[in-house]
């Protein structure tokens, strides 16, 4: 089957070493030292679905830049596919996808990493078929890469930037029948930041919508210095960030986390002031009530039950129960760049799932091991050749 998009332009990526880290410190220095959640030995082939425990081990890792050819932009790409809902067997890898055309106020991006978020497969299982594009369809939201080409109107970015960004403004209302997961990929500009000079691709693409997700729950709340909040999930590729973006950004007094017993570290690690354990304990029994509950799992029903009267719910999945509410992540560039010096410092640190980054040749690997809902932070597809 072939896609019809517009045009971009090739780049090669060196062939990165294996990424050992997960929690990721931010240094301004070309080498840099990380925090490393394994959960895998080095040497293990493609990733598995079963559950392993996490250990956190400290590594150090050299940044670098993977080189464009800024003239040589092809008609044709490597891009991940499926021209029905289903299941994960629809996905196919397709060699012969035209590369998208550039709008006046859009960049094509030559893809270097992508991540897969919750959205992506109930997209894919056709959960909103009313609202998407058309299919045949090039799945993916978040995306890390170079600037090869840009529009007449575009007004900031050039080729040759690094930018990383949530490439659809609104997750279920019309996304690109073209997103991430593909060599090229045309994105609005407004909709991009400049990648933070410290993270790599990886790193960044795992950011954009779980960050713009969390920093608008928060924001939704009223959320502000001197409150508390007990996150739910706090060791997924929301709830992490909700963590750190709860303390280091908004001020809160205090923060509490769930996660199961491996992960209660890792939870602790992000800055969480109490870790609970949801195979031992029930958050809502807890005697302390929380200004906010911010439910990334979909537990709403017993949320409600923790939370402090006056107080906010945000529901992320599953059914609503009032005061709880839903809303939809609107991405913006804007979000990002305001997040960046949280990001460059240090003080908020992107977390990718152990098991990967997967190599684009497993991105159908990818989804299924996604929808375990075993994930620990971002499920990331690197390099993307």
């Amino acid at each position: 089957m072939k896609a019809t998009l517009p045009t971009p332009h090739l780049r090669s990526f060196p062939s990165p070493t294996p990424l050992s880290f997960k929690l990721s410190f931010a240094f301004p220095e070309t080498r840099r030292k990380s925090l490393s959640i394994s959960s895998t030995p080095k040497g293990t082939p493609s990733p598995s679905l079963a559950y392993v425990p996490l250990r956190v081990t400290a590594s150090s890792q050299a940044a670098s830049a993977p080189t464009v050819n800024l003239t040589a932009i092809p008609t044709e790409m490597k891009a991940w596919v499926y021209g029905e809902y289903g299941g994960v067997d629809v996905l196919k890898l397709d060699e012969k996808v035209s590369v998208p055309e550039v709008k006046e106020d859009e960049v094509l991006i030559k893809v270097a990493a992508a991540a897969l978020n919750p959205v992506d497969a109930k997209r894919r299982q056709g959960k909103f078929k009313a609202t998407d594009s058309p299919l045949p369809t090039v799945p993916g939201y978040d995306v890390a890469g170079v600037v090869v080409k840009v529009g007449s109107q575009v007004k900031e970015l050039k080729e040759g930037d690094e930018v990383y960004g949530n490439i659809n403004m609104k997750a279920l209302e019309g996304p690109r029948q073209f997103g991430s997961l593909a060599q090229y990929t045309a994105v609005e500009e407004k909709l991009l930041a400049l990648k933070p000079k410290n993270l790599d691709f990886a790193q960044a693409a795992g950011l954009p919508l779980a960050i713009e997700t969390a920093y608008e729950g928060l924001e939704r709340t009223g959320f502000s210095s001197g409150k508390s909040i007990l996150v739910l999930n706090g060791s997924g590729g929301v709830g992490s960030l909700v963590i750190q973006l709860a303390k280091q950004v908004f001020g809160a007094s205090k923060v509490a986390a769930t996660s199961s017993t491996g992960k209660l570290e890792l939870l602790k690690s992000l800055g969480a002031d109490l870790a609970i354990d949801y195979t031992k304990e029930n958050f809502e029994d807890l005697p302390e009530k929380f200004d906010v509950v911010f439910d990334a799992i979909g537990q709403c029903d017993r949320a409600v039950k923790a939370v402090k009267e006056g107080g906010s719910v945000v529901a992320l999945t599953g059914a609503v129960t009032p005061p709880g509410f839903r809303f939809v992540v609107t991405s913006k560039g804007e979000v990002l760049k305001k997040l960046n010096p949280y990001l460059e410092s240090g003080k908020v640190k992107p977390v990718v799932d152990p098991r990967g980054p997967f190599p684009f040749t497993q991105v159908d690997e990818a989804f299924s091991y996604i929808e375990t809902n075993r994930a620990t932070g971002k499920v990331v597809i690197h390099p993307i050749p």
